[in-house]
């Protein structure tokens, strides 16, 4: 499975489900199934700044104990959009979509970015350790057949 490594907090937003695009300088063709892994650097600054805090703690989470040098989450990259105008408060995608409120704050959407749409997360029930790497990287993930859970 492809697997792409996220500095925290930005990993967990996304596995909480309150981010919804991964802004990046570089492009990707592949689509489908991708792995969140956790880097091993945490940016501790936003940490402490809201409404990120106050989204961490609401799961039991701050800068102390956020998971690190770990896979969390399944999903799928369902699309890779430049962003082609940045107001300073919205972006617009070349898709014509508009990125606004938190989820513009909670990326860098300067025009000729890559705005990595992903959805269908699936948070893993146990972490799995890996070193992570810049880029995609490839890396075998076993998660249970759904009939093999309780």
């Amino acid at each position: 499975m492809k697997v792409l490594s996220i500095m925290q907090p930005w990993a967990m937003l996304i596995v909480l489900g309150v981010k919804q695009f991964e802004t990046r300088s570089w492009s990707t063709k592949h689509r489908g199934q991708l792995a969140i892994h956790s880097s091993k650097k945490i940016d501790k600054f936003a940490c402490r700044q809201e409404p990120i805090c106050s989204l961490l703690a609401k799961h039991g989470y701050t800068a102390k104990n956020l998971p690190i040098g770990v896979i969390l989450a399944t999903s799928h990259l369902s699309d890779c959009i430049k962003v082609i105008l940045d107001t300073g408060a919205s972006a617009r995608l070349d898709d014509g979509r508009l990125v606004t409120g938190i989820e513009y704050y909670f990326g860098n959407f300067s025009e000729g970015r890559l705005a990595w749409e992903i959805q269908h997360i699936k948070k893993l029930d146990k972490y799995v350790p890996a070193k992570g790497q810049l880029g995609l990287w490839n890396h075998t993930i076993t998660t249970p057949h759904p009939a093999e859970h309780p």
